[in-house]
């Protein structure tokens, strides 16, 4: 995983642009990844596909001397800067230059223009103390850049299990010259397939790799609805390799049976790491799955120092790190391939006490005193639970959810799978 990381991290992986590129050819020889391509003319929910762009050359000069060279980092040009060549003032240089307001020496990650490429300026990321030290003066600046329509890739491989229910494994392949922001959780997530290649599953796996938020948005916007209706649930992978805290976020509803199957793989390897709800940890592309009904949760060490700036490289990332969370992500599929997915089957309300389903669990009446016992009341809240299942779900969900073992809820279950009430598989 290192050694890989160390080869992607310092590519310019620019959405669209030539090492991106470079980067799903290289991968396409560790697994046979199926590779989805969207051309720029194909426009989705007023996303836009930017052009492929290449920087060819960037300084900046005074008086004859180069003062900065932009493409000694590939984080040094900010991402889809636009072409200009002329004399600027200090003034109108500085408007253009772009620091990390936390580390001096760092140069930051500029992004936004590939989400706005109708708006797009030129510009520099630099670091602060060279900011700091330009004097007044005129200063010759050139930016030279190649571009042509654009072509957005996303790579997808499955490992295929008994069940059509899939468990998505995602990262983000794009973020140019950096290492733990994406290409770390892209390392960890294929080597999770690699270790599945050979073993018999229940569920099937999906490791879906994308340039950030327009990658998932075309991905699941253009698969067609059968097959997105497959995807159960997921996982999404990022800032994995560096010595922080793991950090587990909870899907929007935090009800996928995947998120609990890894919240309990963690405490069972004794892997320090906490555990916060929907956005209270990171925000990237989980909104985007979530919004197309696929519950997204997210394995992270966010936040890091070294985040959004040059100082995310591979030097900065530990192999302990990265096994540690594949460790993690092994352990929740044990997790998972022992449970059931259980799927409705009916809509409305069944009369559970009717002869025919015999399915009443009988709550008691306390001013009889005739009130459950703890366990009756909580098999009476999963009798009242089924009715409202969404889609499928995982008879471990269920269990966490009304406080009972998975067992005696498998139990009940299989009274109402016996009715053909409810698959379970």
């Amino acid at each position: 995983m290192l050694d890989l990381l160390h080869e992607l991290a310092p590519l310019r992986r620019v959405i669209a642009a030539p090492d991106y590129d470079r980067a799903v050819a290289r991968l396409c020889q560790e697994l046979p990844f199926q590779v989805h391509e969207y051309p720029a003319d194909e426009a989705h929910n007023g996303w836009v596909i930017p052009p492929r762009w290449e920087v060819t050359e960037a300084v900046i000069r005074k008086d004859g001397a180069l003062i900065y060279d932009g493409l000694t980092h590939p984080l040094g040009v900010i991402a889809l800067s636009a072409p200009f060549e002329g004399t600027v003032d200090l003034d109108e240089l500085r408007r253009h230059l772009h620091y990390h307001h936390d580390h001096a020496d760092a140069i930051p990650f500029h992004y936004r223009q590939q989400f706005r490429s109708w708006e797009r300026d030129w510009g520099f990321g630099v670091p602060r103390r060279l900011y700091a030290s330009l004097e007044p003066g005129e200063y010759e600046v050139i930016i030279r850049t190649e571009e042509s329509p654009g072509t957005l890739k996303v790579l997808s491989h499955e490992h295929p299990g008994d069940l059509d229910a899939t468990i998505v494994i995602g990262a983000d392949l794009d973020r140019p010259g950096v290492a733990n922001d994406g290409i770390a959780g892209v390392v960890v997530g294929l080597e999770l397939m690699r270790r599945l290649q050979d073993r018999h599953t229940r569920f099937s796996y999906r490791l879906v790799l994308v340039p950030g938020t327009l990658g998932s948005e075309y991905y699941l916007g253009k698969l067609p609805v059968s097959e997105r209706d497959r995807l159960l649930e997921g996982v999404f992978l990022e800032m994995l390799g560096t010595p922080t805290q793991l950090a587990l976020q909870r899907s929007r509803e935090g009800r996928s049976g995947f998120e609990a199957a890894l919240g309990a793989a963690l405490t069972d390897l004794e892997i320090d790491h906490r555990v916060g709800d929907f956005e209270t940890i990171i925000i990237n592309d989980e909104h985007v799955w979530e919004a197309y009904g696929v519950p997204m949760a997210s394995l992270s060490r966010s936040p890091y120092p070294e985040y959004h700036s040059s100082l995310d490289n591979a030097g900065a990332m530990r192999a302990e790190m990265l096994e540690q969370a594949v460790a993690a992500l092994e352990r929740a599929v044990d997790e998972m391939e022992r449970t059931r997915l259980v799927t409705r089957q009916f809509t409305g309300t069944i009369c559970c006490s009717n002869p025919a389903f015999d399915l009443y669990v009988d709550p008691g009446e306390p001013v009889f005193g005739t009130a459950a016992a703890e366990d009756g009341l909580r098999l009476r809240r999963l009798m009242d639970l089924i009715p409202t299942l969404p889609g499928p779900t995982t008879s471990s969900e269920l269990a966490r959810r009304v406080g009972l073992p998975e067992d005696q809820v498998v139990g009940y279950l299989e009274r109402w799978a016996e009715k053909d009430l409810i698959r379970l598989e």
